[in-house]
């Protein structure tokens, strides 16, 4: 952002006075709406989570901006839906011809960096005189386009890259972070960076923005972990379970949580939030500090490392079912919030920037959060004006899923599928599974939705996948059997043989662990 707006933004929001809120926000990629506690998961285990849960508010309709992770964080830090702001797609994706898997359509070309003509939430706190604080996953654009040059004063490990470069033990193979002592976990690491930076702005308002790479792939925890997870899985009698998977459409889609690597990388996650939520409570700033967490998009069922299950939710990352886009989704704000409350009111990820911005105490920025609302009214116990909410994804991720654009409006979902031009529709009330397709009982519903996402989708300027000149259907029709019938048994064994203590595990489970 240009110096003059900066100075400009100062002068219109004023600097900060003792007594502002501070803010924490926890941002996790991958994470799917089932794999904490709190959520459901009876094998992951995240106490420190459950109770960030437990002390403030969940939305227990809480949505993240896609279904892919870039266009996700661009949306929580702008306040604007993924076709405004033009990154669609996760960043480093091909498009256009370069797209060459043999699909119906070609992925529309999208920004690969973070739009400097906008202000994120970062660069509005800083300008009213909050300290920003930025550590973990950025992906959100290359070198001139970090963390530090969107408002963030310091950035720990954030660059181009989605995934841990070095994996998630030292030596990271990271510019923007110094290696550890060999074999320490990154997670831990960015939560004690983050814990370290909370403790020297005391007295100060600040706000944290602690981005943790976990738990995407790899897929990789601690011996310890992956040994009490194994013997959990046992002791539930998922262990002799042969079959974890179930084929959705394009791809293998997993059934059941008993992943001890993923479990393993789940409870350091949780571990991670309780160190940073410690030194909130140590230094007494917990009593000021609005805690946020949520992540960027569904968890990783199908494709990548087919991590996780989501049911009763179908899909997940890069699918267009609510198992892609329903998230965890926390806000905890002292005294304000009752302990232990929740509301199905429906929230997406461009929302958090108003309420921020209404939490500390400033002006709205309606230009910019145009796509978000504030939920200072719900988290006091009230409501928000009824609204639909939209997404549009006209690319392929590497999960399945399909170009495509939603709208929910209350119970009704609809989805547009750009390839044929087909809708589904489904009540969410009677069929939160997406099991029951019911657009031939509705036509009058069809085509009202239809025509609501249309002007969305015009008013954003969104873009469009075109036919590929090179599809054959015979190639894409053996590949669909390649992944069922190849694909899917392959599955069953590596994953089962992630429970079978007489396997020897693969040493990139738990990386460079030794000195």
């Amino acid at each position: 952002m240009k110096h003059w707006v900066v100075l400009a933004l100062c002068a219109a929001l004023g600097t900060a006075v003792a007594g502002k809120r501070n803010f924490v926000f926890f941002l996790v990629d991958d994470l799917g709406c089932r794999d904490l506690g709190y959520e459901g998961s009876t094998f992951h285990e995240t106490p420190n989570i459950d109770a960030l849960a437990a002390s403030g508010m969940r939305f227990d309709q809480g949505y993240a901006a896609c279904q892919v992770c870039s266009p996700s964080r661009a949306s929580i830090l702008l306040g604007k839906a993924t076709p405004r702001h033009g990154i669609t797609q996760w960043i480093g994706s091909a498009h256009g011809m370069k797209w060459n898997r043999n699909d119906p359509v070609m992925p529309v070309e999208y920004v690969h960096n973070l739009p400097h003509e906008d202000t994120t939430i970062a660069e509005a706190l800083r300008a009213a005189g909050y300290s920003t604080f930025f550590a973990g996953k950025w992906h959100l654009g290359s070198k001139g386009s970090w963390p530090e040059d969107h408002g963030f004063q310091i950035n720990i490990g954030g660059f181009d890259a989605g995934s841990p470069k070095g994996g998630y033990f030292s030596p990271y193979k990271n510019p923007n972070m110094e290696d550890g002592p060999n074999g320490e976990l990154l997670t831990l690491r960015l939560a004690e960076e983050t814990a370290s930076f909370i403790e020297q702005s005391k007295g100060k308002p600040f706000m944290a923005y602690l981005s943790f790479y976990t738990v995407h792939g790899p897929i990789q925890t601690t011996e310890e972990l992956c040994t009490k997870y194994r013997d959990k899985a046992k002791e539930m009698g998922l262990a002799d379970n042969d079959t974890r998977f179930k084929f959705d459409r394009r791809l293998p889609v997993r059934q059941v949580q008993d992943n001890p690597i993923y479990a393993g990388m789940v409870e350091s996650l949780d571990t991670a939030v309780g160190i940073v939520m410690d030194k909130l409570r140590e230094t007494g700033l917990d009593k000021n500090t609005v805690v946020i967490f949520t992540g960027d998009n569904g968890g990783v069922s199908s494709g990548d490392a087919y991590s996780t299950s989501l049911l009763p939710f179908r899909g997940g990352k890069g699918r267009q079912w609510e198992g892609g886009i329903r998230e965890p989704y926390i806000i905890h704000v002292p005294g304000m919030t009752p302990p232990g409350s929740s509301t199905q009111v429906p929230a997406i990820g461009m929302d958090f920037y108003p309420t921020m911005l209404e939490l500390a105490g400033l002006d709205p920025m309606p230009k910019q959060h145009v796509d978000g609302v504030s939920l200072v009214p719900v988290l006091k116990g009230g409501g928000i004006k009824e609204r639909d909410l939209f997404w549009h994804y006209p690319h392929y991720g590497n999960q399945g899923g399909e170009p495509s654009s939603i709208i929910r409006s209350k119970d009704w979902k609809l989805i547009y599928y750009h390839e044929d031009g087909r809708s589904e529709l489904y009540n969410l009330a009677l069929d939160i599974g997406e099991q029951h397709e019911i657009s031939s009982l509705h036509p009058e519903k069809v085509d009202e939705l239809g025509k609501r996402l249309n002007e969305w989708l015009a008013e954003t300027g969104a873009t469009f996948p075109a036919r590929d000149p090179r599809f054959s259907q015979k190639a894409f029709d053996a590949k669909i059997a390649k992944a069922r019938d190849d694909r899917m048994p392959k599955l069953e064994k590596q994953h089962a043989n992630f429970l079978d203590k007489s396997k020897k595990p693969s040493p990139d489970w738990w990386g460079s662990t030794k000195d």
